[in-house]
């Protein structure tokens, strides 16, 4: 796997101040200058006359595409308005969106867990809805060593005595006070007595999970753990819709009325999966590293799986995970040879045979037998490795939920200051983020797909938006071509010819099937691309256009000269075109997807 062990990020927008909202100061003083001409000038600094703050600045500051002079009285308030103006895409796409947030039990009984639930309430008052799952299993374990009992433990599952059992309950409602207490107030009084409202955020705990006794598996028996059978989807949604956010216990209940100890993380996927979050979010203590202890920014779904099954002999989770997608995909395990896994996966195949967890009209799983066996996603056990393996047990729980229609599943590290805004509001984030929907189907293209390129090309060939390619001329660099496959059909292309030496690539022949354009597809290919050319070492990336290039420039392209175009590429290029050059500098390497073998070589 290809990752940078940079710890440099390139965040969408510069760091705010220490102070986000400069004393005094608001919006009353900002002035703005708008000026007709477009050229460039330099960014003044001066001390305004009379000022009562130190950091009061008057800052001229142009922008180059559209002419717009624009004067603030402050950096503060510079900082402030392209805060917001850099982050409304992000507070647009998450608005209305159900999210759950798993939080683990290192987490929850440590000093970050104030800063992570101030997080949550205001990103709740941004309108977006938050079930929380606090891990519980630190607190139990505590609370038996204070009355001197061992916690008992059985592969990942709690064997849950009546002594364990007293403790869970006690661990679950102190958790929850604790945790009510904590989201109800709101921000100070102070900071929004002139705005004539108070703000508070409304908490509901209701008991929601159905659970069944595990039993006794394999001679041992469980107790009072239980699984969980069903989930009141209807009553969670009812309290989300009410401007609730909604806490879920550890607590499941019989049909009996008897009180179970589930397992948290199980809880947390299982009710995810039931009401169709947008968002699973697991803050654990940790990273997710790759074999080099370099930190992965996201994976697509079936680069999570390749990760899972070269790693799968560290973890019992892992091993489970690589059962449950079908063990016939994964034939190749217990060789050194992997290529016909990997071949597999970087031609858009979803492993076959998957075993996805199953919803009886969004309340029940399996026909209302719980989650047990191949379908449980317990993760815990007195020999926490989390930490060893790299959170594998964590990524294989994640892309487990994933493929079962949780489209994103984001691993955050809870010890990162404000990490759950960095993940959201950065493009690039500050977790790992497992996605099944990121690149929509982009692999690289194979001698089948000749005639699907060949359909979506030619129209853009015709018109002379791209330049003719005979059979033979595409066929020679297939290698090179990238394409996008829905329902077995190829429904956008583009290529990328890396030039190694000047470390960049040239991005060509990119194109969307007329049906499919609108929807986002185009986006998802240069994704690919960029990440692609990044996994391969390079630095930029360009390309040479005809027509209008507005759509590039959207993406970050900037038009540059014929001098920056690498010189083996400047040889072949037909000046008698007139065209238009456009590169773009690309962000360091910190996905998990890998460069194909034999591919760009």
């Amino acid at each position: 796997m290809a990752a940078s062990c940079s710890a440099t990020r390139v965040p969408l927008f510069s760091p705010l101040p220490t102070k986000l909202f400069p004393s005094g100061g608001g919006f009353e003083n900002e002035v703005v200058k708008l000026r007709t001409d477009s050229k460039f000038r330099t960014q003044s600094l001066k001390l305004e006359p009379g000022s009562k703050r130190a950091d009061s600045v008057k800052r001229n500051v142009v922008n180059e595409e559209d002419g717009v002079q624009e004067t603030y009285n402050s950096v503060d308030n510079k900082q402030f308005v392209r805060w917001f103006r850099e982050a409304w895409p992000y507070l647009w796409a998450h608005r209305g969106g159900t999210f759950f947030v798993f939080i683990s039990g290192e987490i929850v009984a440590s000093p970050y867990l104030d800063g992570i639930l101030k997080d949550i309430a205001f990103l709740h008052h941004l309108g977006i809805r938050f079930v929380i799952v606090p891990g519980t299993h630190v607190q139990i374990d505590k609370l038996l060593a204070e009355k001197g009992h061992e916690p008992k433990y059985d592969g990942r599952y709690r064997i849950t005595d009546s002594e364990s059992l007293a403790a869970a309950m006690e661990a679950a409602a102190g958790i929850r006070l604790m945790i009510k207490e904590k989201l109800s107030p709101g921000p100070s009084i102070s900071n929004i007595r002139r705005h004539g409202h108070e703000v508070g955020v409304s908490v509901a705990s209701d008991n929601l999970l159905s659970a069944k006794r595990r039993g006794v598996v394999e001679g041992v028996d469980y107790g009072a753990t239980g699984e969980v059978k069903k989930v009141d989807v209807a009553r969670m949604r009812e309290r989300l819709d009410g401007g609730f956010i909604v806490i879920l216990s550890n607590l499941g209940y019989s049909s009996s009325g008897e009180v179970l100890n589930c397992n948290t993380y199980e809880v947390a996927t299982a009710c995810a999966l039931a009401i169709g979050a947008d968002k699973l979010i697991c803050i654990i203590d940790g990273p997710i590293l790759d074999e080099n202890g370099c930190h992965i920014n996201f994976l697509p779904l079936q680069e999570a799986d390749k990760l899972i099954c070269q790693q799968a002999k560290q973890s019992e989770m892992a091993a489970k995970h690589v059962k449950a997608v079908g063990e016939e995909d994964l034939s190749c395990l217990g060789h050194n040879d992997s290529v016909a896994l990997v071949h597999s996966l970087q031609n858009g195949h979803a492993l076959s045979n998957t075993r996805n967890p199953t919803c009886q009209n969004g309340v029940g799983f399996d026909n209302g037998n719980g989650l047990s066996g191949e379908q449980g996603f317990a993760i815990g056990g007195q020999k926490r490795l989390s930490r060893l393996n790299g959170y594998l047990s964590e990524l294989a729980a994640a892309a487990f939920v994933c493929r079962g229609g949780v489209q994103r599943v984001h691993l955050l590290d809870g010890t990162i200051g404000g990490v759950l805004l960095l993940e959201l509001f950065k493009r690039d984030g500050m977790g790992t983020m497992v996605a099944s929907d990121l690149y929509g189907g982009a692999r690289m293209a194979k001698v089948t797909d000749i005639a699907g390129i060949k359909q979506i090309i030619q129209p853009l060939e015709e018109s002379g938006t791209l330049v003719r390619r005979s059979d033979e001329e595409l066929l020679k660099a297939l290698d090179s071509f990238i394409v996008m496959e829905k329902e077995g059909q190829i429904i956008a292309c583009a290529a990328l010819f890396p030039f190694f030496e000047d470390k960049c690539g040239e991005v060509a022949c990119i194109a969307v099937s007329p049906e499919c354009r609108g929807q986002g597809q185009g986006h998802k290919l240069l994704d690919y691309i960029e990440k692609k050319a990044s996994s391969l070492g390079l630095d930029m990336l360009f390309l040479l256009m005809t027509r209008t290039a507005d759509w590039f420039v959207r993406r970050g392209f900037r038009e540059c000269t014929i001098d920056m175009i690498p010189h083996e590429r400047r040889k072949k290029i037909n000046l008698s075109c007139n065209s238009k050059y456009y590169m773009k500098k690309l962000l360091p390497d910190r996905s998990g997807i890998t460069a194909a073998d034999g591919a760009f070589t």
